[in-house]
């Protein structure tokens, strides 16, 4: 199976803080791969160093098998990787539909009347198309999630990054979130989901990255990886 994204031994200190302390991991095209980890393990910082947002100190970062470690952020995104945000920040005084045209037509360098059929593609994807003329700044919670999941699919993402989309949601919204992003891996699409409601993260993905001041301590199986007497002892006192 071809990897999608590869890093090796990648390094970031802020000051004298090391965020991230040589990680190294691959991820195969069409897998979902979830990370977890307490606070201030490094897990958003991770993906900034995925997408570009910020580079590492050293290592290097491979995507689908171009070194793109010194790449800027949007050059990532019209190589295939998207985003979605810890919290939701749509342009509130446009439609969903109209926050979709211009994910996808500054995401892919399109022009915005030939980006419409795929948005509404994506709307009814992401359960949103009775939506798609309701400003963003009127969805409940769970919409608002939805349409940060669907701008993040507008840019046309073969790797996609899901930071903590899962948070704030009633058991039921979860479960309806849940859903989608299962529906959207079903299509193929390679998914990096960083979350701390676990259910929902070992509903979708085959694999769990565990980190810990910045070290990777675990890499595997989701069962394997939740019975580890270590992992067990960094998630002390939550709910697993």
């Amino acid at each position: 199976m071809t990897d999608i994204l590869t890093l090796s031994d990648v390094s970031k200190s802020f000051g004298a803080l090391k965020v991230t302390d040589s990680v190294s991991f691959s991820v195969p095209k069409g897998q979902a791969l979830g990370i977890i980890g307490p606070n201030g393990a490094g897990k958003s910082t991770l993906f900034n160093l995925i997408t570009g947002n910020i580079a590492p100190d050293t290592g290097r970062v491979t995507l689908m098998g171009r070194d793109v470690t010194r790449l800027p952020a949007m050059d990532r995104v019209r190589m295939g990787v998207g985003r979605s945000f810890q919290i939701p920040q749509p342009f509130e005084g446009l439609t969903v539909y109209e926050n979709l045209a211009v994910a996808a037509s500054f995401g892919q360098g399109r022009a915005e009347a030939s980006v419409t059929a795929d948005c509404v593609q994506i709307l009814q994807d992401c359960e949103l198309l009775h939506r798609a003329n309701t400003p963003a700044g009127a969805l409940s919670l769970l919409d608002r999630k939805r349409l940060e999941l669907a701008r993040a699919m507008a840019t046309g993402p073969d790797l996609l990054l899901l930071d903590e989309i899962a948070g704030g949601l009633t058991e039921g919204e979860c479960k309806a979130l849940v859903a989608t992003i299962k529906g959207l891996h079903a299509k193929g699409i390679t998914i990096i989901w960083i979350e701390h409601v676990l259910h929902a993260l070992t509903a979708v993905v085959e694999r769990l990255l565990v980190l810990d001041f910045g070290r990777v301590i675990g890499l595997g199986n989701p069962d394997t990886i939740m019975a580890s007497k270590e992992v067990r002892e960094i998630y002390l006192g939550i709910e697993v």
